[in-house]
Order: structure tokens, then sequence, then C-alpha cells
């Protein structure tokens, strides 16, 4: 286990702001923060509830594998308790499991629906629900879930995603073998729904670069519980070095 692991403490109460802009009126980008190590929900994740919290952090989610249906449904609850925006990832490869996961967001009902490669399906589920729904675009396989195609290809895909009354999209944009910063550019200037960037966002460099383009949010889940943002601090100042850069120069 990482050194940077601290205890549960007594349940801190928060509100969360409808958005993330500075005074100014320039966009920062929503840090989520996923507890979730290569895309599967940690155990200890009801224990880190608190310790986002006191450290700023507003966005949680969790993947839909690696906790038992009713550990996943206290996490939640635990989250909605702390006034946190909630995010459920869908990671799973088998379609069948994938649907199955868009019926627990339904009782579950995270403020957002991320993942999953079923646009239609899943959004047939989740109607009505009050979900909203990030489905990934590109071809995804694997787990850890890596993003594959050509940028056009992946381009394409992002331009038909509104068209089934989607939210927004989930690009696995450092996920991707190729021209990481091109992809993004021309996924941002396709849509005009918002583009969340997930996996492997590692470092400094990358959450700059994502706030520089002018996506809508990242996720960083274990960059920050391996201690790698801020090399031998708490898992408190990987995540305040987190939101510090990706509102730098707002």
């Amino acid at each position: 286990m990482s050194g940077i692991l601290q205890p549960r403490s007594t349940r801190l109460a928060i509100s969360v702001e409808p958005e993330d802009a500075s005074g100014g009126g320039a966009t920062v980008p929503r840090f989520i923060f996923m507890l979730t190590r290569n895309d599967s929900t940690i155990r200890e994740a009801r224990a880190l509830v608190d310790v986002a919290v006191a450290a700023g952090v507003r966005h949680v989610g969790a993947k839909d594998v690696g906790l038992a249906p009713r550990e996943l449904a206290s996490l939640y609850a635990d989250l909605r308790d702390a006034g946190c925006t909630t995010y459920l990832e869908v990671v799973s490869e088998r379609p069948a499991e994938a649907l199955r996961s868009a019926e627990t967001a339904v009782r579950l009902r995270p403020d957002y629906l991320i993942g999953g490669v079923q646009i239609d399906a899943i959004a047939t589920i989740i109607a009505g629900s009050g979900v909203r729904f990030f489905p990934y675009v590109g071809h995804v396989v694997g787990h850890p879930c890596l993003l594959r195609g050509t940028i056009d290809e992946i381009v394409g895909d992002a331009r038909t995603a509104p068209a089934a009354g989607v939210d927004g999209i989930n690009l696995l944009a450092y996920r991707f073998d190729g021209d990481v910063e091109d992809l993004i550019t021309r996924v941002q200037e396709a849509v005009r729904i918002p583009v969340l960037c997930a996996g492997s966002v590692d470092s400094a460099a990358r959450i700059r670069a994502l706030r520089q383009r002018g996506v809508w949010g990242f996720t960083v889940g274990t960059a920050v519980l391996d201690g790698v943002i801020v090399p031998g601090r708490p898992l408190a100042d990987q995540l305040r070095a987190v939101i510090r850069l990706a509102a730098e120069g707002a």
C-alpha cells in the first residue's frame, strides 16, 4: 500500500459550486479525483473521502469494477453526504457487464456516468434518471482501457455522439498511441458538447496541456494515490497540487 493513504475522520460537509470558473471569467477545468488505481476502484475508497474533501476536492468518482455492489453504494452515499459531485466510470469490457453498470448507475444516481461504448443502449437505460452521460469515443480496448484508431476515426466518432443525446464525451487522450495534442485539439474543434479527458493524466505537464486546450474536465486517480504529482508528499498535498495546476493562469 502507498504511504500516502490517510485514515477516515469525521464527515465534512461542503457546498459544491455549479461551475468551476475564476473571477476573471476564464474557465477552469474540473479536476475529478478518481478513487481508483489501474482502472479499478480501490478497496479503501471510503476511507479517503474526507481526505479529499478537506483538501478542497469537489468532484469525485469511481469505476464500475473493484467494489462489491453494497460497498459501492455506501461509497456513493458517503460522497453525497459530503456534498461532492459524483462520477461513475464504465470500464467493463464485456457489453453485458457494461449495460449492467448502466443499470447500477440508475440505482446509485451519480451525477455523471462516464465511459462505456454502447452509447445508444446505455442512453436508453439511464433515460429519465437525471444521470448525465459522457460516453467514450473511438475504439476502446483492454483493461486498463486504451484508445486506438486514427485521429480521423476518433473525431468522426465524436461528431456522431451528440445525435444520441449525450451530455458530453469522455476522451481517453493519454491512452492514445498517436499525437495526443492534435487529437485533443481536433476533438475539441469537432464538437460543441463538453470534452472530459480521462486516463493516465499523471504529470503537471499533462494537466497544464489539458487546461491550455480548454477541456471541460479531467480525471486523476493512480497518479495522486501513488504520490506521482508531488513526490514524497501525502495524498492531501497531491490533490491540492492538482487543483492549483488546473487553475494556473486563470
